[in-house]
C-alpha cells in the first residue's frame, strides 16, 4: 500500500492520484483534499491538525 504525500494516511489499491513533477518526483494522493491543499494552496501538512504530520510535531 501507498501513503499520501500530504497527510500520511495509507492508500488503498484502486484509489487515490499519482502526480508526476517534472523532474521525476513522484507524489500519491489519497484525495482531493490533500491534492489541492498541497499543490495549488502550497500548504505545509505540519500546520494544519488533520494531517499525521501535526501529531507528530506536536
Amino acid at each position: 500500500m501507498a501513503v499520501c504525500s500530504f497527510c500520511g494516511n495509507r492508500i488503498m489499491k484502486g484509489t487515490g492520484k499519482i502526480y508526476v513533477f517534472k523532474t521525476g518526483k513522484i507524489n500519491n494522493y489519497c484525495r482531493s483534499k490533500c491534492e489541492k491543499n498541497d499543490l495549488k494552496l502550497q500548504r505545509k501538512a505540519r500546520d494544519l491538525k488533520w494531517t499525521k504530520y501535526f501529531k507528530k510535531n506536536v
